[in-house]
């Protein structure tokens, strides 16, 4: 017989949202509007065991920013989605200003000095 607790288990969420300039895209077991006002809570972030031939840099440095994380808190105005999903996914950042990272602009000339003396 399942109880209350172990159906959360099956259960898997997609988290999207803002953090310092990037948007998160998370997968947890577990979510909740804890006792800290104004944030959601999450427990138990899923990272996938990946082969060690492929891998995922965006995926590794959340994997490496959460480890040792047992719960984290993001404020409910950074949060842009949540899903409940069927299996878990690939963890990602994502680039908010639609700049993927890959292109870059060239650097421009350095501005002139107003006070160039010849």
């Amino acid at each position: 017989m399942a109880t209350a607790g172990s159906m959360n288990e099956d259960k898997i969420y997609r988290i999207s949202f803002y953090n310092q300039g990037d948007i998160y895209e998370l997968h947890a077991r577990e979510i909740h509007q804890g006792n800290m006002y104004a944030f959601l809570e999450i427990e138990d972030i899923i990272f996938g065991e990946r082969s060690a031939i492929v891998v995922d840099p965006a995926e590794e440095k959340l994997k490496s920013e959460f480890e040792g994380v047992k719960r984290t808190y993001i404020p409910l105005q950074a949060v842009i989605r949540i899903d409940e999903v069927e299996r878990e996914g690939i963890n990602k950042i994502i680039s908010a200003n639609g700049n993927s990272g890959k292109v870059m602009p060239f650097p421009g000339a350095p501005p002139h000095s107003l006070h160039h003396q010849d």
